[in-house]
């Protein structure tokens, strides 16, 4: 195949699937399924996983172990592209996300499971990375927009069909089929790519610094034991390591804030700056959160018999809620009003989960768990602009970058402690009614005073001065 190169004044949408576009739009949308279905389809399954191979004490780990991978996928994936060529590393992503679905399905422990979802997390953070690239070589600049668009209703769509995948699997008694249905597409995704990808394409001497391997592994390390506080067998050893993971959090900033090579802006660690009141707000936001994609099906099966299924579709209402709000709103303003409503919304609906989530009615639930996905959809796009409108030109594309990274570490953390929180109440030894309904309330309040943390950063990047590189007017 070979590269276009007339690009056209404008496009249509019909033209992504005139001449012979359609497989490669195909293709790029198969490599963006891979990874957006993920969450939703694996959250939907967790409470029979762990039924079956004991891993109650690891859901938390499940979610952060994916997360980094992703992370650390996506740190390398142009690099990959870079260095072997487009073919070749779409062949290695595929590969890899392959190989750790079908670890996850083949586990007969939760330890060969997590060793499954760290690889799939790495694949699928090559292969998303590399469909991105993709694009630029398989398409004429004209259509570029047009083609991001449609990957963003890709993540759309799965939030649609992977709680019914999931759902499926886990009401037949089959959760092990869904990690071989994945593993299928990714071994179809290589063989697409083998065919649709011209020799050669995307591949060049290998320029810029190496990937920032040293903070991939600092944050592990800090996830690690963040989320092994809830292993510990008393109090004193597990606040221990909560501190050594947030010791570790302050060494990733630092390390990362240093190096030629990053994951952030150099101001992520300075909430005085318009990037770094930003970035805290999203990762306290998302670290906030993340406990109810993570412990929301076992519970909502456990405390009001809902069926896998329809554990899966709740889950997704955020997600649903989310992309109503932003498209509401979007072109509108004031952007300063948005934030602070979005952001406010997002505290009181976590409220509102600590105290339906333990005795319902589950039609409240739903309403609180809209209301979460809401508040971010109205803050989201608005806080995304002010923070690389407020960064130096040198830096904004790094800026625009560095918002979803800022999301999976924040996730992958909020996991971890949402874990540790969970087995300090009981849940390592099983999800019964009465720890379902104490975690129910804990899971939901104790990130609270984060999400007011993440509150209080999004007045700071809302506050009058934030018109140049710092709040506080200072270069």
């Amino acid at each position: 195949m070979q590269r276009e190169h007339a690009p056209k004044a404008t496009s249509r949408w019909r033209d992504l699937i005139a001449d012979d576009r359609l497989p490669k739009f195909a293709l790029v949308c198969a490599g963006t399924w891979l990874t957006a279905a993920d969450e939703l389809t694996t959250a939907t399954i967790m409470p029979s996983v762990a039924r079956d191979i004991g891993g109650y004490a690891w859901f938390g780990w499940a979610v952060a172990a994916f997360l980094l991978g992703s992370i650390l996928g996506g740190a390398t994936a142009g690099r990959l592209s870079v260095r072997f060529g487009l073919r070749p590393a779409l062949t290695v992503g595929g590969g890899v996300y392959a190989l750790g679905c079908a670890a996850s399905a083949l586990s007969p422990s939760i330890g060969w499971f997590l060793l499954g979802r760290l690889l799939q997390g790495l694949g699928g953070g090559w292969v998303v990375g590399l469909c991105y690239v993709a694009v630029s070589s398989l398409f004429p600049q004209s259509m570029w927009a047009r083609v991001f668009s449609a990957l963003a209703g890709v993540w759309g769509a799965a939030t649609l069909v992977s709680p019914l995948i999931g759902g499926l699997f886990a009401e037949a008694g089959v959760w092990r089929g869904a990690f071989w249905l994945f593993a299928a597409q990714g071994l179809a995704f290589i063989v697409a790519g083998a065919l649709l990808i011209r020799p050669g394409a995307g591949a060049a001497e290998p320029q810029g610094e190496r990937p920032p391997y040293a903070q991939v592994l600092v944050l592990t390390l800090a996830v690690v034991a963040i989320g092994a506080a809830g292993l510990w067998p008393t109090g004193g050893e597990a606040a221990v390591s909560a501190i050594v993971g947030l010791a570790l959090l302050g060494l990733f900033l630092r390390l990362d804030a240093r190096a030629s090579a990053r994951l952030l802006p150099r101001s992520a660690g300075d909430p005085r700056t318009v990037a770094g009141a930003g970035l805290l707000m999203i990762f306290c936001l998302q670290a906030a959160t993340i406990a109810f994609s993570v412990y929301g099906s076992a519970l909502l099966q456990t405390l009001h018999h809902a069926r896998p299924i329809l554990a899966g579709y709740i889950l997704g209402g955020s997600a649903f809620a989310w992309t109503a709000a932003a498209l509401g709103v979007a072109g509108r303003g004031p952007d300063v009003l948005f934030i602070r409503l979005g952001t406010g919304v997002i505290g009181l609906a976590l409220i509102g989960l600590a105290l339906t989530i333990p005795h319902g009615p589950l039609p409240v639930i739903v309403v609180c768990v809209m209301a979460q996905g809401a508040g971010f959809g109205l803050a989201w796009s608005f806080s995304a602009a002010r923070i690389v409108a407020n960064t130096p030109e040198p830096e904004r594309a790094f800026a625009s970058s560095s918002m979803p990274t800022a999301q999976l570490i924040g996730a992958a953390v909020g996991a971890a402690a949402a874990g540790a929180i969970a087995n300090l109440l009981g849940f390592g030894h099983g999800v019964t009614t009465a720890r379902a309904s104490l975690a129910g309330f804990w899971l939901f309040a104790s990130f609270v005073p984060l999400a007011a943390v993440g509150w209080l950063a999004a007045l700071r990047l809302t506050a009058s001065g934030a018109s140049g590189a710092t709040l506080t007017g200072s270069a």
